[in-house]
């Protein structure tokens, strides 16, 4: 969920068994139906007031993050506190993230964000996943002690998980997001725990520590919407190209420090940095369906890498070298779509 994807109490009781209410996504009035159910939930964790509590769980992993999000006149403010290990904080106002790390005192600034993190996980081109998941409308449930409709996302082919979403019942705000296996086995989760909506105080907004003014400031978006010739020529069906741009891969000291709890994106970047000891340039290419996210990096070479795959919940990295460049493709999706990517990624040259 990434990555792509910029943050998320596993809740204990897992949902039931959804009923058989299906949207028959051949059906033109249905699919309609679902598309405006889709457009109601991301639309409200953009346009709604709200801060809560929420658990993010991925395989043995799991991780606690307070999010406040504003909208005014001047546009969104979110502020993402990180609760587990060393204190950090996130703060997007509009487009742009400003990462506090303490123990540093550092602030890494990004540019060209879009908000693709919890609870607003889906992206733009939403609209198109009933053609590629079969989706259910399930029973109500509660989660934070809301009650919240439930849906599930069957997916059509096996270049994607399966995922079950619980939304606020009157708002439509996603309060919980399990991504499932082909086994049904709910392999990550992402969920509220506390909740409050509407009344907020701005002052939730100001990050929590002092003298943030003298801060070191490092600016980790280089250039945004480039065309650097690298392409992916084989994308599994449904995935499109929502950003390309160069950015920093920070030290492996600040990449450990500003991992992200939960968002794709970021978890993305951070899994690709390599063990030397200086920041470095990448080309990062973005893909989504609606839902699931891939990364794609694209770095010179260096010694000491070494090529293969990584899994950990719905998580996938996949590392190869290609003549002079290193390649990394990430994303929360199975290996088949990772190694689909990784396989047809081409720099196409001028002649």
């Amino acid at each position: 969920m990434s990555g792509r994807r910029l943050y998320t109490a596993a809740n204990l009781v897992l949902l039931c068994t959804l009923s058989s209410s299906v949207f028959a996504t051949e059906n033109a009035e249905d699919k309609r139906e679902i598309q405006h159910v889709l457009r109601k939930i991301q639309a409200s964790a953009q346009k709604m007031n709200y801060s809560g509590t929420f658990v993010y769980q991925q395989a043995s992993q799991i991780r606690t993050s307070r999010i406040t999000h504003y909208l005014d006149s001047a546009g969104e403010t979110e502020k993402l506190e990180i609760l587990d290990g060393k204190p950090r904080e996130y703060i997007r106002r509009n487009d742009e993230v400003s990462c506090y790390l303490p123990d540093s005192k550092t602030i890494q600034v990004e540019k060209d964000v879009s908000q693709e993190s919890f609870p607003a996980l889906l992206t733009q081109n939403a609209q198109y996943l009933p053609d590629f998941y079969t989706i259910r409308k399930g029973e109500m449930s509660r989660v934070a002690g809301l009650e919240c409709q439930t849906y599930s996302l069957e997916p059509k082919d096996g270049f994607r998980y399966g995922y079950r979403l619980c939304a606020e019942k009157s708002s439509g705000l996603m309060l919980r997001a399990q991504t499932v296996n082909p086994k049904n086995e709910v392999i990550e989760q992402i969920a509220f725990t506390q909740l409050q909506v509407n009344e907020i105080d701005k002052n939730k907004l100001r990050p929590s520590f002092p003298n943030v003014s003298q801060w070191r400031i490092e600016n980790l978006t280089v250039q945004s919407n480039i065309h650097s010739g690298w392409v992916v020529k084989a994308l599994p069906a449904g995935f499109t190209k929502t950003k390309e741009l160069k950015r920093v891969i920070p030290s492996p000291a600040s990449t450990s420090n500003a991992s992200s709890a939960g968002n794709a994106g970021s978890a993305s970047a951070n899994a690709t940095a390599n063990k030397t000891a200086k920041s470095h340039q990448v080309i990062q290419m973005m893909f989504s369906d609606g839902l699931a996210a891939m990364s794609v990096f694209i770095e010179p070479y260096s010694e000491g890498r070494t090529e293969g795959s990584l899994q950990q919940g719905a998580m996938t990295i996949m590392g190869k070298r290609q003549g002079e460049y290193w390649l990394t493709v990430v994303g929360e999706v199975p290996v088949s779509a990772i190694r689909q990517v990784m396989n047809s990624i081409e720099l196409k040259t001028n002649k």
